[in-house]
């Protein structure tokens, strides 16, 4: 680990540019939220980035896998101590917006947001975000943000897509984790400007779906709540998976 390096740069060199405490760079991990974990309960400073050429078992919401192959793609996860939990509830939402714009320097085409937590180019996946929250006494102690972003596009998965070609990591993370710290900073709801982004990025916006409910997906609260119009009127829904009728 201690030598490791993406694109010339080794750990040091990143925590340097990206101004944080430490950054850890391993050539294989089962998970980096699993390593963020591990390294928050031994009492790492917020700010802290893991990063991984490969993850084994590297994971999404709901406990799905997430394919991170060798280089193919960027698999980090950001640590950070937020001291309140304001914000938290719509901090995947948050980030999928600060991240989308970063990412679209790389994309070659515009990247639009599907709830509550992935990112799209056209009707394939770029990139997905977890968030992780590790609780004391009703305040969190610390929030894992993971990320996954396909550099290349996997060739198993038929709906996904990558980066540009030439894409380098190094400079993916050096663009990406300014803009996930300051996401994570932010307090309180959804402003009217993040608001109104979101709906510029929606990849929902006015298509039928199935889940969590049938109906018309018709935007987000400013605290993070899909919004359906069904057949019955408008429900509002915190949690659960977004589906599309066929």
């Amino acid at each position: 680990m201690h030598n490791h390096a993406i694109d010339g740069m080794d750990a040091d060199a990143f925590a340097g540019a990206l101004s944080v405490p430490r950054v850890a760079l391993f050539p294989r991990v089962s998970s980096t939220m699993d390593e963020a974990h591990r390294m928050g309960a031994e009492g790492a400073p917020g700010g802290t980035l893991v990063v991984a050429d490969e993850q084994t078992a590297g994971r999404g919401r709901g406990g799905k896998r997430w394919t991170s192959g060798q280089n193919q793609g960027l698999w980090m996860t950001l640590l950070e101590r937020p001291g309140t939990a304001s914000g938290l509830d719509v901090l995947s939402l948050r980030l999928g917006l600060h991240a989308a714009s970063v990412l679209e320097l790389f994309s070659g085409g515009p990247v639009r947001i599907k709830w509550p937590n992935d990112l799209y180019v056209g009707p394939r996946k770029l990139a997905g975000v977890l968030v992780e929250a590790r609780w004391r006494e009703q305040k969190a102690d610390w929030v894992a943000i993971g990320i996954g972003v396909n550099i290349v596009s996997p060739p198993e998965v038929e709906t996904a897509t990558g980066l540009l070609a030439g894409t380098r990591r190094s400079a993916v993370i050096l663009a990406l984790v300014p803009a996930l710290r300051a996401a994570a900073t932010a307090r309180g709801p959804l402003s009217a400007a993040e608001l109104a982004e979101y709906g510029r990025r929606d990849f929902a916006r006015d298509r039928r779906c199935v889940k969590p409910a049938e109906g018309i997906a018709s935007g987000i609260t400013n605290d993070g709540a899909l919004i359906i119009s069904g057949a019955h009127g408008v429900a509002y829904y915190r949690a659960g998976s977004l589906e599309f009728a066929n």
